[in-house]
């Protein structure tokens, strides 16, 4: 029997790796899947574990297989914020600096592919591809920055509340149509969701408290959040 060359050339490591197929492992050759596998591995961390620290030493880089990962930045007094979240099959490192300018912690029990940034960086200056495919990924998330400074800046704490949960949704969910259902666990707890929103913990909770009045979403165990229309949800987002 002929084995499918498209199987036999990717390393098993990779087979069934989405960031093969949507991350930036994509833009890379079976040949140079096959060098990042030897030196790659998976580890699966749990939640609240610290990923990375601010201001620390970079040496690895990730691709998100499953969870969802938080970035943290700290000022000098102790005070943190939110800036943003990553999914799979998200790039997580930031190439072409040797140290992290923020801290990414794990907000859910999280699987990653890690690798060296040596053999990564290294394949940036042999492989226009996945240069390519790496730009593309940081103008996606500047996009997305830019529209999240609306949220922030000019949405009401009602808007903000339903954007995230759509946030969250539309990543949990890629392929669901605009007006269809979707289900997820919240990957924050009620106080960092008021973090990255700027509002108040009982702000949160009296919104989440008028959507499920309202039957736009429904809660379960207060973390499994089930939405009938993803279009209904986006309407609340004044999207």
């Amino acid at each position: 029997m002929r084995q499918d060359v498209h199987v036999a050339d990717v390393p098993v490591l990779c087979v069934s790796c989405e960031a093969r197929h949507r991350g930036v492992c994509g833009a890379l050759e079976p040949a140079q899947l096959l060098a990042l596998a030897k030196v790659s591995h998976k580890q699966n961390m749990s939640e609240g574990t610290e990923l990375a620290g601010d201001a620390t030493r970079a040496d690895t880089y990730s691709n998100v297989l499953s969870g969802v990962v938080k970035l943290t930045k700290s000022l000098s007094d102790g005070r943190q914020q939110i800036v943003g979240l990553q999914f799979a099959p998200d790039f997580l490192g930031r190439p072409f600096k040797s140290e992290n300018e923020m801290s990414a912690s794990a907000a859910t029990d999280v699987s990653l592919c890690s690798f060296p940034k040596s053999a990564v960086d290294r394949m940036l200056r042999e492989s226009p591809g996945l240069e390519h495919r790496l730009l593309e990924q940081t103008l996606k998330e500047l996009d997305e920055a830019r529209l999240w400074m609306v949220t922030l800046g000019r949405k009401t704490a009602p808007e903000k509340v339903a954007s995230f949960l759509l946030l969250i949704a539309r990543n949990s969910n890629p392929t669901a149509a605009r007006d269809a259902a979707a289900a997820f666990d919240l990957p924050l707890t009620r106080a960092d969701i008021a973090d990255f929103l700027g509002l108040t913990i009982e702000t949160v909770s009296r919104q989440l408290t008028r959507l499920r009045a309202d039957r736009v979403i429904r809660i379960e165990n207060n973390r499994h959040v089930t939405v009938d229309s993803l279009a209904r949800l986006a309407a609340r987002s004044g999207d």
